[in-house]
C-alpha cells in the first residue's frame, strides 16, 4: 500500500481533535468510519461538522468530492476495512496501549496506526501490539483539522515504511508533517513551546512585564517572521546577506548570555495564580468561546497567506 492508495480511514475518538481529523478526512475525499464510546457520538458529529467545512473552505484546504462519514456501534466495525486508523483517545499511557492494541486486532494487516498523542512515545503506546511495526505517531495541532503540523515519528519497534507512509499520506491531506527520527517526550513543537512559554511564565513572575505586553512582543516581534520561515531561516537573514555564520560570530555571545540569564520558572501555587490572574486581565472580560471565536475568524486567512509564501 502507498499513500495514494489511501481510500478509507477509522477515526477512533470523536472528541475535539477526533473531530477535526474527521472533517478534514471527508473533505478529502475519503470514506471515513468513526467510534467514540461516548453516547450521541454521530448527533455531536453532525452538528459540528458544517462549521468544520467552513473552516476548510475559508482556509483555502484543497478538498475533493466523494467524502463520507459513518458512525460505527464498536471500535472493531470503524475499523475494518480501513486503510488507515487515526486513534484519539485520552492522553494516558494505559488506555493508549489498550486501545492501540485493540485497533491492531481488528485492523487489515496492512492498514497503518497513527495516534494523535501530544507527548507519550511511541515505543511504550505500541507495546502491546502483536504487529506494533505500523504504529506511528500523527500528531496534530488543535485545531487539527486547520493546523498544517502534524508530528510524525516511528517507536523501536516501528517499520520505517509505516513512517513514510504516514507523512506522505498527511503531506497528501496539505498538512506540513515532520518527521523525528529519535523519540523524545513531548515530540519537537511542544518542546519549543515549552521553552517559550517557561521563560514568559518567568517574565511575568518576576515582574517584568504583564502577560498581555509578553504576548504583544512575541505576536508582534518574532511570530510573523517566524510564521513564514522558522527561527534558522529568519536568523539566516538577521546579518544582512553574510547569512547564519555572520549572524553567530555578530550575536552568538548576546544569545549565550541571555540563555545563562534565562529564568527557570516553576509552576508552584502562587506563580499558577498570577499567570490566572494576569490571563484573565489580558482577555478583557471575553469568554473563552468569544476568544476561540476571534481566533477561529483570523486563522484561516493567515494559514492562505502561510501556503501560498512559507518557506518551508
Amino acid at each position: 500500500m502507498t499513500q495514494a492508495t489511501i481510500r478509507t480511514v477509522a477515526v477512533i475518538g470523536t472528541g475535539l481533535i477526533g473531530t477535526g481529523w474527521a472533517a478534514l478526512f471527508r473533505h478529502a475525499g475519503l470514506a471515513v468510519r468513526a467510534w467514540d464510546p461516548a453516547p450521541g457520538t454521530a448527533a455531536a458529529l453532525a452538528g459540528r461538522l458544517a462549521a468544520l467545512d467552513r473552516d476548510l473552505d475559508a482556509a483555502g484546504i484543497p478538498g475533493a468530492p466523494g467524502g463520507t462519514l459513518s458512525v460505527h456501534a464498536s471500535l472493531e466495525d470503524a475499523v475494518a476495512g480501513a486503510d488507515f486508523v487515526q486513534e484519539n483517545g485520552p492522553e494516558r499511557l494505559d488506555l493508549k496501549q489498550e486501545t492501540l492494541a485493540a485497533i491492531d486486532r481488528a485492523a487489515a494487516a496492512h492498514a497503518v496506526i497513527a495516534s494523535s498523542s501530544s507527548a507519550l512515545r511511541v515505543s511504550d503506546m505500541q507495546s502491546a501490539c502483536a504487529r506494533p511495526g505500523r504504529v506511528v505517531l500523527g500528531h496534530p495541532f488543535n485545531p487539527s483539522h486547520l493546523m498544517p503540523l502534524v508530528e510524525v515519528a516511528g517507536g523501536e519497534a516501528t517499520g520505517p515504511g509505516a513512517v513514510e507512509l504516514a507523512r506522505g499520506f498527511y503531506e497528501r491531506l496539505g498538512k506540513r508533517p515532520v518527521v523525528l527520527a529519535r523519540e523524545v517526550p513531548g515530540h519537537l513543537a511542544l518542546r519549543l513551546m515549552a521553552a517559550m512559554w517557561r521563560e514568559a511564565i518567568h517574565l511575568v513572575a518576576d515582574g517584568v512585564a504583564t502577560a498581555e505586553d509578553v504576548d504583544r512582543a512575541f505576536m508582534y516581534g518574532p511570530a510573523p517572521k517566524w510564521a513564514l520561515q522558522g527561527s534558522f531561516l529568519s536568523n539566516h537573514l538577521g546579518a544582512g546577506d553574510a547569512g547564519m555564520e555572520a549572524f553567530l560570530d555578530r550575536f552568538g555571545d548576546t544569545y549565550q548570555r541571555l540563555w545563562d540569564d534565562l529564568g527557570t520558572a516553576r509552576l508552584d501555587r502562587a506563580t499558577a495564580e498570577r499567570v490566572v490572574i494576569e490571563t484573565e486581565r489580558s482577555a478583557r472580560g471575553r469568554t473563552t468561546a468569544q476568544l476561540r471565536e476571534e481566533r477561529d475568524r483570523g486563522l484561516p486567512e493567515m494559514l492562505k497567506v502561510l501556503h501560498r509564501h512559507a518557506s518551508l
